[in-house]
């Protein structure tokens, strides 16, 4: 299930909020303009469906995405277990950043935390199959998909370029708790 933890940003012991309703995780994230929403995630996926097969398979809500809200580009990114790259891949996302545009992702297979910092407050979110993630421009945040990832996340993006980050050189994100699924 997923699941919102928040700490304040300054101390990774004090747990301000920690919740698994998806409105209560709605309304946290709303306050800092940050959406969520659950959809349904129940099209199957073969183990080696390419990108074009995942695309497809949710092209609806893709679609319906990109009308509402503009998005220029999209693509998946989708990792299994045992993947070669792992370490390096899980590393490339560990470390606090900013993005000029929206990061959209959802959640079709598997789960990552997405840690957001903002308002005094680090917003740690569990995001599973069936979550969708709207991060606004400019939200300090960092991503972690596991020291064994699992997961397949539909991407959406404003610029074509698609994901470029701007990381801020502030080592908090090594403060706060890792993704260690059970």
């Amino acid at each position: 299930m997923s699941r919102l933890t928040i700490y304040a940003d300054t101390d990774p012991d004090t747990v301000l909020v920690d919740t698994g309703d998806g409105a209560a995780i709605a309304r946290e994230l709303a306050a800092i303009d940050v959406a969520f929403e659950r959809w349904p995630a129940e099209a199957p996926l073969a183990d080696d469906a390419d990108d074009a097969a995942v695309l497809a398979a949710y092209a609806p809500e893709t679609e319906r995405l990109r009308a509402a809200n503009g998005y220029q580009a999209v693509d998946v990114i989708r990792l299994a277990p045992g993947h070669p790259d792992r370490a390096a891949l899980r590393a490339k996302f560990l470390d606090e950043h900013r993005h000029g545009e929206d990061e959209v992702r959802f959640f079709v297979e598997g789960e990552g935390l997405f840690s957001l910092r903002a308002a005094g407050r680090v917003h740690a979110v569990l995001c599973k199959a069936g979550d969708l993630i709207a991060v606004p421009a400019g939200i300090r945040h960092w991503f972690d998909m596991g020291p064994d990832p699992h997961f397949t996340a539909i991407r959406l993006f404003t610029s074509p370029d698609g994901w470029v980050a701007k990381f801020t050189g502030d080592p908090i994100a090594s403060r706060f708790p890792r993704h260690e699924p059970a």
